[in-house]
């Protein structure tokens, strides 16, 4: 009894010495020691007579030891899975939320989820409401005093004398149609007229032959976004672009006109919209589509007052589109200005220029030969020589003129086309220079006689004029007429009267026209015309194995009307 009482007391403590957790983990710098070498089992132990051999226990393998994390510095905290609606338990699946809604945590998981939902589309309409607002207020913010794209360029240019009404677009119940050649001084006017009220209710936007590039310029001016700037393309079906730049501009236009409304009901004056040089836009059906749009826009708002459109266009076909439509449409011809206008203006930009101050005949010299253009006025008086840039122009002008439409003998058919147009424009040309002719002519005798011009002004004479059905009488060509207005060879004005596009091109026609053997060479030029285009109509028949001596009889037999009668 004895003996086993030890025994079991023995391996107790062993067990417990066995199970009792480490403090901590040691380390050593030096290698680890082998394991103790274990006797086999095949060889016994010697005992002494008296001691008490222990009793055999079977050895269990030790658990490893805990690893404390905490002592190394990689303590992590794990968490079981929670489904949503399981509660916060540490078991896995938990016992039910820490509010539940009902007594399952699939349905509250199910509840949860549709009130997430539910929060995310109320979330997205309150952001939507907030968006068209805000698309609104900065439209609105566009027609605002103060900054304006177009007029920050416009006021580092120089200002040159224009009209001192700066009211005339803004009358409500029509729209403007600004013609007028290039250079006349049509932007200038609008700018000077926006500077003049800080652009407070107008925006200016540019045309643009690409409609794309028209459709952003278009939104710059309106501060419009086209919806890009959004948040929900992820809940889009369609692209916005996906229906061209037409419909682009046509949402454009609805944003404004309810920016119009709002703007009408509160300052009780229309907004201003300028669409500059419309001209640009092709002459095809894409491009009379999106004039024809605009103008329908203008004619709405005009008749209920709260946005005026203006168009301004170097062209005559733009307003030759839109006369067909309109019934709200005022246009506004601008000319050049007269010889005492160009003589102040020129004198005015010459002082501007801080150039030494001309003389009178100077002055009066340089504007006969470039005339009233106010683009020409302002090259010639920031000029040292003023009369030695107004001949360079002129010579640059001729030059240009021959190039576009010089005559060329005994042409070739494949320039047949080209050398038809030339020779149209220069009827046209030749006849401007007989008019002119005849005004200098009506002009000397008026001077013998002693009779006073309208106005006091001597040295006054018009470009020459010759009605548009004149003109194609003369042409013999209806269709060139446009050709010759869109490379600013002629001006057509509201009243369809024709008239060289500048004082310039009608002394450079002058001066070709006055060359010895012109009316030759234009005779000889349309001449050759007629026979390339005889050429053309004439057929050539080639007959084969034709010997010398062999006879070609022909014969043109028109009976056979009468046969076909016959035989019915």
């Amino acid at each position: 009894m004895a003996s086993a009482a030890r025994t079991i007391c023995f391996s107790l403590a062993r067990h417990r010495v066995g199970i009792r957790p480490p403090l901590g983990r040691f380390y050593t710098e030096g290698p680890t020691p082998p394991p103790p070498k274990q006797q086999p089992p095949s060889q016994k132990q010697s005992h002494t007579p008296h001691s008490i051999p222990p009793a055999p226990v079977k050895k269990s393998p030790l658990p490893p030891p805990p690893r404390h994390e905490v002592h190394e510095g990689t303590a992590a905290i794990n968490i079981p899975f929670n489904p949503p609606g399981a509660g916060a338990g540490p078991n896995v699946g938990g016992s039910g939320s820490v509010f539940p809604l009902t007594s399952s945590p699939f349905l509250d998981a199910a509840l949860t989820t549709i009130i997430g939902l539910g929060m995310v589309f109320v979330g997205g309409i309150a952001y939507l409401k907030w968006y068209k607002k805000n698309v609104l207020d900065k439209i609105e913010a566009a027609f605002a005093p103060g900054y304006d794209p177009a007029l920050e360029l416009a006021t580092h240019q120089v200002k040159k004398p224009t009209t001192d009404d700066n009211d005339w677009c803004e009358e409500p119940g029509h729209y403007f149609v600004l013609l007028g050649p290039k250079g006349s001084g049509k932007g200038t006017m609008m700018f000077d007229s926006m500077a003049a009220i800080q652009a407070e209710g107008v925006s200016m936007c540019d045309a643009h032959p690409d409609l794309e590039v028209f459709r952003l310029r278009l939104g710059k001016a309106l501060n419009y976004e086209y919806n890009e700037d959004s948040q929900t393309g992820l809940f889009q079906r369609r692209d916005p672009r996906e229906g061209g730049p037409a419909l682009d501009i046509e949402r454009a236009m609805n944003k404004l006109e309810k920016v119009a409304l709002r703007s009408a009901r509160r300052t009780g004056r229309p907004l201003v919209l300028i669409i500059n040089n419309v001209h640009f836009f092709k002459n095809d059906d894409e491009g009379r589509n999106m004039l024809l749009q605009l103008q329908q826009r203008a004619e709405a708002w005009a008749a209920s007052g709260i946005l005026t459109l203006v168009f301004s266009t170097d062209d005559f076909w733009p307003f030759y589109v839109m006369r067909k439509s309109a019934s709200r449409m005022h246009v506004l011809s601008i000319y050049d200005l007269d010889t005492n206008e160009a003589l102040h203006a020129a004198n005015r930009m010459r002082i501007s220029a801080k150039r030494a101050a001309p003389t009178e005949e100077q002055l009066r010299e340089v504007v006969g030969i470039v005339g009233g253009r106010l683009s020409y006025l302002n090259k010639v008086s920031k000029a040292s020589g003023m009369n030695e840039m107004a001949n360079h122009m002129l010579e640059v002008e001729k030059a240009w003129l021959l190039s576009q439409i010089g005559l060329i003998p005994d042409c070739d058919d494949d320039v047949m086309d080209e050398q038809k147009w030339s020779s149209c424009s220069w009827l046209l040309l030749r006849e401007f220079v007989k008019v002119r002719q005849e005004q200098e002519e009506e002009k000397a005798k008026e001077i013998e006689a002693g009779v006073k011009r309208e106005g006091g002004n001597e040295d006054e004479l018009p470009l020459p004029v010759i009605p548009y059905w004149k003109c194609r009488q003369i042409m013999t060509r209806a269709d060139f007429l446009e050709e010759l207005d869109r490379a600013n060879i002629i001006a057509i004005d509201v009243h369809h009267n024709v008239r060289p596009d500048s004082m310039l091109i009608l002394h450079a026609a002058q001066q070709v026209v006055a060359e010895e053997g012109f009316d030759e060479l234009l005779d000889n030029v349309r001449d050759r015309i007629d026979e390339i285009e005889s050429l053309h109509r004439t057929r050539e028949l080639t007959f084969k194995d034709v010997d010398a001596g062999d006879k070609i009889r022909l014969s043109v037999d028109k009976g056979g009307a009468r046969l076909v009668e016959s035989s019915n």
